[in-house]
């Protein structure tokens, strides 16, 4: 985890997301990235302390289902913990991506930011690497080299 600069880490799959964000974060959460919505942004906004603030950019437990969610059932939270949520999609800060080339390269070369990537070998292998994607098979992106 030093590796990766955070403190705690957890496999959602090891228990309930709420008890494991709570062992993590016992004093609760600041900021939260959320592309997986459901149970997970429930989870978080359980933990969201007074002013907490997520990013919301995906909703990928919802995206084949086939009846409406059950969660997040604890949205009143927003209210009395005054949290912002606000989603947002990458092109609309295109504007934005010389200057964020020009600071990430910067951050890459004097090691302040790290990044790991999965390569799968083949295009044969290709659906066996999008489907170990999606069970959490990788660190970082998933690569198909050709």
């Amino acid at each position: 985890m030093k590796a990766l600069g955070f403190d705690a880490a957890f496999d959602y799959h090891d228990g309930p997301v709420r008890d494991q964000l709570r062992a993590a974060a016992p004093d609760g959460i600041d900021v939260y990235f959320d592309n997986v919505g459901g149970e997970h942004l429930e989870a978080a906004i359980g933990a969201m302390r007074l002013h907490g603030r997520a990013a919301v950019c995906g909703m990928i437990a919802q995206y084949n289902a086939t009846e409406p969610p059950a969660a997040p059932r604890n949205l009143a939270l927003l209210i009395g913990k005054r949290l912002t949520l606000r989603g947002f999609l990458v092109g609309d800060h295109g504007h934005l991506r010389d200057e964020f080339v020009r600071e990430v390269a910067g951050w890459l070369r004097d090691g302040r930011l790290a990044y790991d990537e999965t390569v799968v070998d083949g295009i044969e292998n290709a659906p066996a690497a999008f489907l170990g994607l999606l069970r959490g098979e990788n660190l970082g992106k998933m690569l198909v080299r050709l």
